[in-house]
């Protein structure tokens, strides 16, 4: 297997929206105010289109396989967070839809906000290799604190982060629900 992993471009927007979906579940609905899975696909790649969202072709990275899209990091620095959330805040009050997006990471960290394989694709080190990706963008911008946010009752992905090097830095809460806070120092 051939595996490349790049930035992605506008064009990726229909492979990526289900990886997205896929990884963060109910997290996409309340983003997107839709319920209805094809709505919220499309919301979802009109963001990864766009410029201004979190879920942003900027802030993407896909993990082609033998020329295919087999999965995908989001990305970003916390000092980002609240102008990307706001832009998204402003859009669906737009919309008629009063929802609060909450921050996923403190303001001195980098963020993984999404690390997600296609079905067809897993237990073939993609995931790995897209976390490698995600310390080496770290560590070309200087290093620091690298974080993510998992569900506290994901036993499984708690002790793949755990052997990732990551460490549970404290309790969180998106859309209500709790999550672990973990970080991982890049240098």
């Amino acid at each position: 297997m051939n595996l490349r992993i790049r930035q992605a471009m506008p064009s990726d927007a229909e492979a990526a929206a289900p990886l997205i979906v896929n990884a963060i579940g109910s997290i996409a609905n309340h983003m997107t105010a839709e319920e209805e899975p094809p709505a919220v696909l499309g919301k979802v790649e009109a963001m990864v289109r766009g410029q201004k969202t979190r879920h942003s072709h900027r802030y993407t990275y896909v993990a082609e396989a033998d020329g295919s899209v087999a999965g995908l990091l989001v990305l970003y620095h916390g000092s980002e967070a609240e102008a990307l959330d706001r832009y998204l805040y402003d859009e669906l009050k737009k919309q008629g839809h009063d929802r609060t997006i909450e921050p996923e990471a403190h303001l001195d960290e980098w963020y993984i906000d999404t690390v997600s394989v296609d079905p067809g694709f897993q237990g073939k080190g993609i995931g790995s290799a897209l976390f490698r990706h995600a310390e080496e963008l770290v560590s070309k911008n200087g290093g620091g604190k690298l974080a993510l946010n998992v569900d506290t009752g994901k036993d499984g992905a708690i002790r793949l982060y755990h052997r990732l090097g990551y460490t549970i830095a404290g309790p969180w809460t998106i859309i209500g629900e709790p999550f672990h806070h973990m970080v991982k120092t890049v240098h």
